[in-house]
């Protein structure tokens, strides 16, 4: 029988709540530090790469020339691939960066490389084509839209289609990654996939505000690009699906129809074409993404996306193995 004079052990001393400040959560660093990081080394690698390219100009063709800058007209194959290559270029290195400083892999924001050009990229290659085809569809049946001609011949069409292929692929790595890869990922941990997805596309939208004869109605349907793009990424787990919808559309729009694409006219496109009739039926001046029918596609689109893809494939979980220099990390 046990001596009613010997006491029990006490029971072990619980663990001091965590030290919960502005700058630390639950779980380190909280993800909007992380974030305004993100964009200081992004502002870092910009300054530092605008302020080699300045002194590479100036010992190449003077200092008129360092000054002027390199004067690429946007709107160009060549100088469109340019800015956008330079775009993820400098967002991809701040990534990796950030990466080395949560001892993360460079993969989890969004483009594993062993996913690249692979069927996700294929099928939303080819659906951002038939996307923008079935939008001008829809403006043709109402006797808005019409096909006038060939434009570009030969020798010079074959280029154009390299160029423009190139520079589209240029321009959907960089504006997805920017938008929706490492800030997505960072964001999700700090307040959710949604809330982040639905300020990036809002970013999104608002990054597009000055471009030429750009509308409130072109900047919506931007802003729903931006939403259809987070869903692709939420059920697929990586951005190569919206890489690829992003260069088919962008490639039919500008190249294949020679049409304005979020206001900016079409050069050396493949066919030449006219629009008559009200804005909402056209897009006026934006072209055909403000137009009422680019809604309906995109929210086809996503329809039959979630009924192709019905599982959530982002990252909710991952094991870690080593300590952040951040501190513990929240998974996205």
């Amino acid at each position: 029988m046990a001596d009613p004079t010997i006491l029990p052990p006490p029971p072990p001393a619980l663990p001091a709540p965590p030290h919960h400040t502005v700058f630390r959560g639950p779980n380190g660093i909280r993800a909007g530090w992380r974030v305004l990081l993100f964009l200081i080394v992004v502002a870092a690698i910009t300054l530092t790469m605008s302020v080699l390219i300045g002194l590479g100009l100036r010992l190449r063709y003077g200092s008129a020339a360092g000054q002027r800058g390199l004067g690429f007209n946007t709107v160009t194959p060549f100088g469109l691939s340019f800015t956008e290559g330079m775009f993820f270029l400098i967002t991809a290195l701040a990534a990796w960066i950030m990466s080395l400083i949560e001892h993360r892999q460079w993969r989890q924001y969004g483009l594993p490389l062993r996913r690249a050009f692979r069927q996700d990229f294929w099928i939303g290659l080819a659906i951002g084509f038939l996307a923008i085809s079935a939008s001008l569809f829809g403006i043709f049946l109402l006797h808005g839209f019409h096909l006038t001609g060939i434009a570009t011949h030969g020798a010079e069409l074959v280029k154009a289609i390299a160029a423009w292929s190139i520079t589209f692929l240029l321009v959907g790595l960089a504006e997805e990654f920017s938008f929706r890869g490492y800030l997505q990922y960072t964001l999700t941990s700090g307040i959710g996939f949604w809330p982040a997805a639905i300020l990036l596309s809002l970013l999104f939208g608002a990054a597009h505000y000055g471009n030429p004869g750009e509308s409130k109605s072109g900047l919506l349907s931007v802003v729903l690009f931006g939403l259809l793009f987070c869903f692709s990424l939420r059920r697929r787990g990586n951005l190569w699906w919206a890489v690829g919808f992003h260069a088919g559309w962008d490639w039919g729009q500008t190249f294949f129809y020679g049409v304005a694409d979020s206001g900016i006219p079409p050069y050396h496109n493949l066919f030449n074409s006219t629009f008559t009739g009200p804005q909402w039926l056209t897009g006026g001046t934006v072209g055909p993404e403000a137009s009422i029918f680019t809604p309906i596609v995109l929210a086809l689109v996503a329809i039959v996306f979630a009924r192709v893809y019905r599982e959530n494939l982002y990252p909710t979980a991952e094991p870690r193995t080593q300590t952040s220099a951040l501190g513990p990390q929240p998974s996205a």
